[in-house]
């Protein structure tokens, strides 16, 4: 499921990096799929929104409904 994960992050970089910023995975335990946010991402108001309805949205469309995103940010 790992590799899943990874390949939809990757379909959804091109969009965060439009914007300056940019998405990195760091790890997936149990539903729990941890990313880093960086660049213009990182420090933006609304980098919860986009994580939650955004990257978790997606991920959840894509991989498994039951995932859940968090950041080290």
């Amino acid at each position: 499921m790992e590799d899943k994960v990874k390949n939809a992050i990757n379909d959804i970089r091109p969009s965060l990096q439009n914007d300056g910023g940019d998405i990195e995975f760091i790890s997936l335990k149990d539903d729990i799929v941890t990313v880093r946010l960086v660049g213009a991402c990182a420090g933006c108001p609304m980098s919860q929104m986009t994580l939650k309805q955004g990257v978790e949205r997606y991920l959840r469309e894509t991989v498994s409904p039951t995932l859940e995103v968090v950041s080290l940010n």
